[in-house]
């Protein structure tokens, strides 16, 4: 089979913040793409509000750029783990790789994990060493740190002998020696084009076409992303369609398209190596087939990591519900979790033995996070619950089994103590510790990933957000055993009503507050963090009694501390297993499941004596619940 000469596939991949989307900026800018008067947002493709707010890559995304009459097609990929499954999928579509390593960092925890995909798959790398213009640059060391971690991931010697390129992306600068860059990106490309493989091409072969990715255009509909493996592709041409269970389906597209910059490009025919664009086809999903109907023939399906951690979204049950949203239905719940389903590949969702509650499965906090916020930005309100994690049982030894988290930790080395405490109480075991010259302390540990949850808030509060904290998913080891992931209780509203200055004022020499005077409180409201290992119930709404030598006016006196404002992250970071997040478009509410006070302390105490039939007391004392 031939390969294309006048084509390039590559996928840019790397570790959160080292320079991908800024450097597909630059090339793009340099093919131009871009009219020279032109204003272009910087990181472009990260076209999502949550992919600017939070500075990351979520969504893998198609851009092509012309040099030296050969195109190339770029895909750039998320670099955090969470997202594994964008990168697992679309790298299926390249030939080849760029890593962008930082000059100072080196290889990280996350490029460890999407180079491996890479190298899986077969692909050849050009090590881009970026940010070379930073005071500390280290590129020598960033080469050998590289290329052992080339050889530790299991590299061919063929791979392990790639080319280097050094830049600085924010510049539009590369070279082929640190201290030598070009005022442009002609060294990059030029590697490109003599290292990457052009795309295997056999037009002469029935169309053959895997489903990679899914779009939606209010005007064309479904729109179908895939690289055409064999054969050709034309507008109106019939094919057929193998699903995820085999099953065949007649199809026929209407529009296909090629990616020109930023724009897809409208074409009569593409040939086979080229990354298309489809429409036509409603019911496809990633993952799906499309080949030619006299001679079909599947291509093997994409292939991702199971999930790590699970949690419930559900109906708000609020006394709040349906006040703050238009869509609040578990109906519509489903709906929307559905469709989510047809993009979102390492995603999972069960029924539970609730109508109106749904078990999500992902692969990491954030993956799930993320997924709730775009929710509650489209319109949604729903409860979802504290995220726990997918435990296996061994098939040979019958021995219950749990996910664990390689944990790389980067802190000034005055909170040694503190980070070895921390992880300690989380079972985590010290795999190496190592102290840089300008005093920062590097940690790797092995931590069951349930240890990790809620772990990163705690961890950037106690070494006053000087600490860096990166985890990276390692398989499944031995269950631990317990693990107590929170040392506080909560502050639980017992009455209905307006908070006021008087109550909280009194309420706050018990922890610290979550509201503001005038905030509706509900019974089952969580309102504050206690500075005790147990919840207590308490009222926020109490109004000062008015007499001859008082008045009302007498809460404006009263001195408040500031209250602590809860992010969605943090709200989730917080929660305990008998403790809800209530998620509506304008508000973050934390509350407890059971609402009633009596039914909760009912429920507690039931639960007490369950706990001390087991292990053989009398069940007086008991527990919050807040252990592992």
């Amino acid at each position: 089979m031939n390969r294309r000469t006048d084509l390039r596939n590559i996928a840019i991949i790397a570790h959160v913040d080292h320079g991908k989307t800024t450097l597909v900026d630059a090339m793009l800018r340099q093919s131009k793409v871009f009219r020279d008067n032109q204003q272009v947002p910087e990181r472009v493709l990260d076209s999502g509000d949550l992919e600017r707010e939070r500075g990351i890559t979520i969504l893998a995304k198609n851009t092509a750029v012309r040099y030296g009459g050969v195109k190339i097609n770029i895909v750039d990929t998320p670099g955090h783990a969470d997202f594994g499954g964008e990168v697992e999928r679309v790298l299926n579509m390249v030939d080849g790789v760029l890593l962008l390593v930082d000059a100072v960092e080196g290889p990280m925890p996350q490029t460890r994990f999407v180079l491996r995909k890479a190298l899986e798959l077969g692909h050849k790398a050009i090590v881009v060493v970026n940010k070379v213009d930073r005071p500390n640059a280290r590129p020598g060391w960033v080469v050998d740190a590289t290329f052992d971690l080339f050889v530790g991931l299991g590299a061919t010697d063929e791979q392990a002998d790639f080319p280097i390129v050094y830049a600085v992306a924010t510049a539009g600068r590369a070279g082929l020696a640190p201290d030598a860059l070009e005022n442009h990106l002609r060294p990059l490309f030029e590697a490109i084009l003599e290292t990457l493989p052009g795309p295997r091409a056999d037009a002469g072969r029935p169309s053959q076409m895997l489903v990679t990715n899914l779009s939606y255009d209010d005007y064309k509909g479904k729109i179908v992303l895939g690289r055409l493996s064999a054969g050709t592709l034309r507008r109106g041409q019939p094919l057929v369609r193998f699903d995820r269970d085999g099953g065949l389906h007649q199809e026929k597209v209407n529009q296909v398209f090629v990616h020109e910059g930023l724009s897809r490009v409208e074409v009569d025919e593409v040939a086979a190596g080229e990354i298309v664009a489809l429409t036509g086809i409603p019911d496809v999903n990633i993952g799906d087939t499309l080949a030619d109907p006299s001679d079909p023939r599947p291509l093997p399906p994409i292939v991702v990591e199971p999930p790590t951690v699970r949690m419930t979204f559900g109906v708000n049950t609020s006394p709040f519900a349906g006040r703050e949203a238009q869509w609040s239905t578990s109906r519509k719940l489903k709906e929307r979790l559905d469709r989510e389903l047809e993009r979102n590949v390492a995603l999972r969702v069960e029924p539970t033995s609730s109508a109106d509650t749904y078990l999500v499965s992902g692969r990491g906090e954030l993956h799930l996070t993320i997924l709730i916020e775009t929710m509650r930005r489209e319109g949604y309100e729903f409860q979802v619950s504290a995220p726990e994690v997918i435990l296996r049982e061994d098939p040979d030894t019958g021995e219950t089994l749990e996910p664990m988290e390689e944990v790389y930790i980067e802190a000034p080395s005055d909170y040694t103590g503190v980070v070895a405490e921390m992880l300690g109480q989380r079972k985590a075991q010290m795999l190496d510790m190592h102290q840089a010259a300008n005093g920062t302390v590097y940690y790797t540990y092995l931590a069951p990933t349930r240890g990790m949850l809620g772990f990163r808030q705690a961890f950037l509060t106690a070494t006053r957000g000087t600490g860096i904290v990166h985890t990276l998913f390692h398989g499944y080891e031995p269950h631990v055993g317990p693990i107590r992931q929170r040392n506080c209780g909560s502050l639980v509203a017992w009455e209905d009503g307006v908070a006021t200055a008087y109550a909280m004022f009194n309420a706050q020499e018990r922890g610290k507050l979550f509201i503001t005077p005038g905030a509706e409180i509900y019974e089952g409201m969580i309102v504050g963090r206690a500075a005790r290992d147990e919840d207590l119930t308490l009222s926020v709404t109490k109004k000062k009694h008015l007499t001859n030598h008082r008045s009302s006016t007498g809460d404006e006196l009263v001195h408040l501390d500031a209250p602590i404002v809860m992010s969605l992250d943090d709200a989730i970071e917080y929660i305990s297993q008998d403790e809800l997040v209530e998620v509506t478009p304008k508000s973050i509410r934390l509350r407890k499941r059971i609402l009633d006070t009596e039914d909760r302390k009912k429920a507690l105490k039931d639960r007490n004596i369950a706990l001390a039939a087991a292990n053989g007391t009398n069940g007086v004392n008991g527990t919050n619940g807040r252990g592992g």
